[in-house]
């Protein structure tokens, strides 16, 4: 495969539990169809239960779809169960246009959410969507968590230098460079280097 091209999606699509008889369950497999031809691999179709965080941990799909409607809300909790400690791009498609639904669906991770939409010429966008506000969403989170890390360390480092500034009689900039030659001399961050002198001055009262 050319080092450019796009790459092959993974997808499991969720299903209502008990829904092999209904509307929704044509539908999946209407969407599965309709992703294979388009060339993602379909992991399979399979219930939106208990067993669903252990199924997405085993497959490791690359986007979940469901496909919900009687059951959302449950399917729903089984997704937030199963995404926590690894999000990835969630599609719903559903016949339900209930806000509060919409809204539990946004709060569960769901990036995309089409209502009476799961017909084929449409699946491929839906899901193209949800992998782009999925990554969109991933990037602010990643800014945000550097930026409040980013204030933790400034925090930390502007404390240790005041301890220093008491203890040791020194100006700003002279503590400043005190952190930095001890951070240098033990090969330690800045931040580390800050958090050694706060932990000293603990154990020495």
């Amino acid at each position: 495969m050319p080092a450019d091209a796009p790459k092959r999606l993974s997808v499991l699509i969720v299903t209502d539990p008990h829904a092999e008889a209904d509307a929704g369950a044509d539908d999946a497999h209407a969407i599965a169809q309709a992703l294979t031809d388009a060339g993602s691999l379909v992991l399979g179709v399979r219930a939106g239960d208990s067993t669903l965080p252990e199924a997405i941990e085993q497959l490791q799909p690359d986007v979940v779809v469901v496909r919900s409607d009687a059951s959302v809300r449950d399917v729903l909790e089984h997704i937030a169960v199963a995404t926590q400690h690894q999000r990835r791009p969630i599609a719903l498609f559903t016949d339900s246009d209930d806000r509060p639904t919409m809204r539990e669906a946004l709060g569960a991770g769901v990036s995309a959410y089409a209502v009476k939409g799961a017909n084929r010429e449409r699946v491929q966008s839906v899901i193209d969507v949800a992998v782009e506000r999925f990554a969109a969403e991933e990037s602010l989170r990643s800014e945000l968590a550097s930026t409040k890390s980013e204030l933790a360390d400034r925090k930390l480092i502007d404390r240790a230098k005041r301890l220093l500034m008491r203890k040791r009689a020194l100006a700003e900039p002279e503590a400043h460079r005190w952190l930095q030659d001890l951070a240098m001399k033990k090969g330690l961050r800045l931040r580390d280097a800050a958090e050694r002198v706060i932990d000293l001055e603990s154990l020495l009262g």
